[in-house]
This record gives structure tokens, sequence and C-alpha cells, in this order.
């Protein structure tokens, strides 16, 4: 597949490592030399410098016969126009935009991407991706990482495992027959700084990251096994009331449980307009760093405190000052990924990395076969994928047993029909079956071969 990334920020270095690391023709365009050379140097992309929506750094670009655009600059417009470009005069055949703002993304004027109008296949909103993903945390406030697969019925979980955790120094083989009705699965472990697939005969110890796929009705059960136990978010504070900040607060008071939320927004102007907006939130103008503002907001009898603004080292000391306050728990947003080492030592509970809810999300629509879902583990790690499976593809009518997944592949939840199973070794995958796959990256194109990997299913 010939693809063309618009842009070679984080967001864009990303996709390019990915899909040039999986043997497609990708090239990046940027009009900043130094990210161009930068892809180039340590990546298998070729590198176009340009304003990526000009028709002729496109031509340049190889847009005649490229499968694929991706624009994922910074500019909305840009990447609105290279979209228009891309289809008007190269014709190019699936075209991805990620937007920012949100009159661009409202649902009244949608009719704005039909294809003969300002022709955008998948409309990309990473701060709506990051306030998403902030629910799903404030929903499993035990977990550094949650995801929902399966039309909502299945929870990918990172826990960390400590001294509590009953079920430490157990084979995972023995895991199964101890709770044999429990429909979860341990599909990666990170011990040591490194991730990996576990066998049926490996142990869990204190101090490792698991990631384990539980059907929804079984996550509270599961989480005790592991340890934790799942507690109720009654009273959130939000550091930052900027566009993630907001969707949150809002999400939040739409709920049926009540929840009540105090953001605090530096800005003047921006926290005005989030109080306009907010109809039972209580916005605080001030420094989400004041300790006599925080004070103010009860931070003391926070059950969570979620620190989004744009700047990292403000979230991450907004995080740690709150907990020291009293908080129960503390998420905080982080763009650079060197930074999250630190969220251990500094107690705070999860993170929420923007580049990789993004990245997850334009990897949905690349991947290959009947891919419904993907989702990006660390650093770009692992992926789960979540695919439907077809009649042509090698895996239809086996056993898992017998099915030649790499090492590094784990099956986490088979759904059949519109039952969700824990999958075994005897689980026979039939045709229509949905299945969520944990693969290390360097198994992923395998794993998409086993999918039936043909140009058919774009």
């Amino acid at each position: 597949m010939k693809v063309i990334i618009c842009g070679a920020g984080q967001v864009g270095w990303q996709i390019a490592r990915h899909l040039s690391g999986e043997k497609n023709d990708v090239t990046v365009v940027d009009n900043n030399p130094d990210l161009v050379r930068r892809a180039t140097d340590t990546l298998d992309v070729q590198g176009v410098t340009g304003f990526a929506s000009y028709p002729d750094v496109l031509d340049r670009a190889g847009a005649r016969d490229a499968d694929m655009v991706i624009a994922a600059t910074h500019s909305d417009e840009v990447n609105m126009v290279t979209c228009q470009v891309a289809h008007s005069v190269f014709d190019v055949t699936k075209k991805i935009a990620r937007l920012r703002s949100q009159s661009y993304l409202n649902s009244l004027y949608s009719d704005l991407y039909r294809r003969d109008h300002m022709p955008i296949d998948v409309v990309i909103s990473p701060e709506r991706e990051v306030a998403d993903a902030a629910l799903r945390r404030l929903a499993a406030p035990v977990a550094f990482d949650t995801e929902s697969f399966l039309d909502g019925q299945a929870e990918l979980m990172g826990l960390m495992l400590d001294e509590d955790c009953p079920v430490v120094n157990t084979p995972l083989r023995q895991l199964s027959d101890l709770f044999s009705t429990l429909r979860a699965v341990v599909v990666g472990v990170r011990r040591g700084g490194t991730l990996f697939a576990p066998e049926a005969g490996d142990q869990l110890f204190v101090g490792d990251e698991i990631y384990v796929f539980a059907h929804a009705d079984d996550v509270t059960r599961a989480l005790e096994i592991f340890g934790k136990i799942k507690t109720k978010q009654e009273r959130v504070v939000i550091v930052g009331g900027g566009n993630v900040g907001l969707a949150v607060a809002k999400a939040l008071e739409d709920r049926a449980d009540r929840v009540r939320v105090k953001v605090i927004e530096r800005n003047r102007v921006c926290a005005e307009r989030a109080a306009d907006a907010l109809e039972r939130t209580i916005v605080l103008n001030g420094d989400g760093l004041n300790r006599d503002l925080l004070i103010e907001a009860n931070i003391d009898r926070a059950d969570a405190v979620l620190a989004v603004t744009d700047d990292d080292k403000v979230n991450i000391l907004a995080s740690v000052r709150a907990k020291a306050a009293g908080a129960k728990m503390a998420i905080c947003l982080i763009n650079d990924p060197t930074l999250t080492s630190l969220m251990g030592p500094m107690n705070i509970d999860a993170y929420i990395n923007p580049r990789t809810t993004t990245v997850s999300s334009i990897l949905r629509h690349i991947r290959h076969g009947r891919v419904r879902g993907v989702y990006s583990i660390g650093d770009a790690e692992a992926e789960i994928i979540e695919a439907q499976v077809l009649s042509t593809s090698p895996i239809t009518g086996q056993q898992i047993r017998d099915i030649d997944f790499p090492e590094g592949v784990l099956v986490g939840a088979v759904k059949k029909g519109d039952e969700v199973i824990r999958p075994t070794g005897h689980t026979r995958i039939e045709e229509g079956d949905v299945i969520a796959i944990f693969a290390m990256a360097a198994d992923v194109p395998e794993v998409e071969r086993l999918l039936q990997v043909t140009i058919d299913f774009f």
C-alpha cells in the first residue's frame, strides 16, 4: 500500500513508523525540513519538504498512484485542503484528516465532508479522543490504562500488581482452573520495562504491569482477583478548562449518577467560556498549582483530579500537589512519552498520551481485513486488534490451539453472535466471529495475514 503522511510531528512520525515497519510504501511531507530529515533518517520512508496542501508538493510525494493520504499537520485548514486536492486532482481513494476545531466537528455541519463538498473519508479529533480516554480512566480508577472492545462488551485494563494481589506467584494456567467461570484473560505483562505476551506456565509477580481482557460483566470480579477494589467517582476536580476539560465536564454532567465536578482554569476568557457552557459545574479562575485554590476546590475530598492543561509539567505538578493535599486519585495528560516513567515515583495513578489515542484512531482505519478497532499499547510496543473473521481467512474453522499464531500473539476475547466468550485452546473460530487479539508490534503483519489481507476489504 502506498501512503502519503502529511505532517511529520509526533503523530505523523508514529504512524509512519507503524506503516513503514509493515513494508508499506510511505512518503512523509512537512514544511519543516528538520522533521522530514528526522523521519527519513530514522525510518524506512521517503521525504518531501513543502506545504502538503500544494498540488505540486503532493505530486512530488507520489499522489498520482497513492492509495491513501493521511493529513495530520498542526493546521485544520491545511489538512482539509490537502484532502480536497488529493481527491480533486489526484483521485486518491482514501483520505484521513485530523481536525481540532470544535466548529468543524459539530454534527450539525457533517454534510461538509460529503464527497461532492469536502471529500474527507475519516475525520479524527485528538481532543475528543483524549476526552473519551479520560472518561474511561475515571470509570476504572484502579487501572492505569483502559479501552472498550466488542461493542462495549469487553474491557482491556492495565493493572499494576502490588503486595495485596492474592494471585501473585501463581501460574496463569492455575488461575484458569481456580476461576473457571471468570471471563478474563491476561494478554500482556510488562516486567522490568519489557512488555511480552505471557505463556500458560508464566507467573505474575509484585510490580508487574499486566493487561487483562475481561467481559464487561466480569470487570469488578476480575479487579478483585487482582487485588483491586472498584470505587465510585462522586467528586472530580479538573485542572484545565480547554476543549478536553470542557468535554469531560459536560459528559460527567450528563451522567445519570450524580458527579460533582469543579473546573480550575487559569485563562479568564477560557474560564468564562467553560462557565457559560456548563450548568452544574463550578468553574474557578486561577492557577491549578495554587495551594489555596486547590483547598477552595475541596481537593482533600476529591475522588479524582484530572489535569488536562496543554503543559505536561503543569499537569504533573498539579497531580502531585493534589495527591499531597488528599485527592484519592490523579490522572494527567502527558504529551512527552519520556515523562511517563516519572508517574510511579511521583505517585500519579494514570496518564493519558494524546499521541497514542490519536494514532490508535488513525490505525483503526488503515488496518487490512475487516478490522473494527485498533488500540496502541505503550510506546507502540503492541496493539490490540479487533477484527471480524472472513470466510477466506486461514483461521476460519480452526480451533485456537491449532492456529499458528506467533509467540507474541494472544486472543483476548471472541464474540459469537451477541455473546462474548473467554477463548480457550478448544474454541473454534468461525466465519463472522469478531475476535480481539493482543499482538506485539513485530507480529502485527502476521496477524493481518491470518485475518486475510486482501485489497477488497480496505
